[in-house]
């Protein structure tokens, strides 16, 4: 019982900068953009939040930093798309590699900086970073630690994941965002001002990208900097996208399946079925592909992707 306590603790911890991820890319879709520069702006943001959490010692200056990072990332992809109508794969692309290698020069520039060759977050950083347990809440039974002791970047992910799908399905913005998605020209015609929404939503959602990349240089690498530090969770996160069924809700349970399946040789049997360690790491990525081909096979009508997603709109040939 303990061991399966600990993989779910565990999985939520794994899945929660997916699910930053997830989120972020969600609202790209939703605004007609497929961003495949989700990795980029993860990247982006772990340096920038490892490093703002580096030299001011407060976690708040960091997730500022890390969301402002994010944004930076997605307003350049928005210039590129949507003002100069750039092919939105290749731009998305482009951002991946352009964020990881900012991000490593950043560090690199830093540690030859550094006196110690190694830069590592100061304690009270790290205390901040610990988990929190909810009082009362966090001594029921079995339920305690499993929902009420987690670390802030928990908490925060899902109380982001709940607003974002109530801006999405119960605002009056969110509905002209999904219109935009939908249906650009019809939007506007309808006097919304469709590049302005489209603006605004790919930077929020880079913004968001950018804490889950936070996560993955503070929380993941124990505050320590590693170059390389995202290391393929932007790409599944695209992919859960599909996964979640552009449903924030859903992003939640999604991030934590797939948090399990990437902390699964820490509690598999190793004494039943001699697996090396190198099969468990492909897991994710295989189960990714796996998702990808079943939803290929499954599609209905009110689980798709936004229709104009991936598409420039273009005002003058409507």
């Amino acid at each position: 019982m303990d061991m399966v306590m600990n993989l779910i603790v565990a999985a939520v911890l794994a899945g929660t900068p997916l699910l930053y991820g997830i989120l972020g890319e969600i609202i790209n879709e939703k605004a007609g953009h497929l961003n495949l520069g989700v990795e980029g702006m993860m990247a982006m943001g772990a340096c920038a939040g490892f490093m703002a959490g580096y030299l001011s010692d407060n976690l708040l200056i960091a997730l500022l930093f890390a969301f402002a990072a994010g944004m930076l990332g997605a307003l350049i992809y928005a210039v590129l798309t949507v003002t100069f109508m750039a092919d939105q794969n290749v731009t998305g692309l482009t951002l991946t590699i352009f964020g990881g290698g900012l991000g490593n020069f950043i560090g690199e520039f830093m540690l030859l900086k550094s006196e110690t060759q190694s830069l590592k977050l100061p304690a009270k950083i790290m205390a901040s970073l610990s988990n929190i347990k909810i009082p009362v809440l966090s001594e029921i039974p079995v339920l305690g630690k499993i929902l009420f002791q987690y670390n802030i970047f928990v908490y925060l992910g899902v109380v982001i994941a709940i607003l974002c799908g109530y801006y999405l399905h119960k605002t009056k913005t969110g509905l002209k965002l999904r219109a935009i998605g939908e249906n650009p020209a019809a939007a506007d015609a309808a006097g919304i001002p469709v590049t302005k929404y489209k603006y605004l939503n790919l930077m929020l959602g880079g913004g968001l990208c950018g804490i889950g990349g936070a996560y993955a240089s503070m929380i993941i690498c124990n505050g320590v900097w590693i170059s390389n530090c995202v290391d393929g969770l932007g790409w599944i996160a695209v992919a859960l996208v599909i996964f979640a069924t552009w449903n924030p809700y859903k992003a939640i349970g999604g991030a934590a399946v797939f948090g399990a399946f990437s902390v699964l040789k820490y509690y598999f049997p190793k004494s039943i079925l001699n697996i090396p360690d190198s099969i468990f790491d492909m897991v994710p990525f295989f189960m990714t592909i796996l998702v990808l081909i079943i939803t290929s096979m499954r599609q209905s009508k009110e689980n798709t992707q936004p229709k104009s997603c991936g598409v420039n709109y273009f005002r003058e040939e409507r």
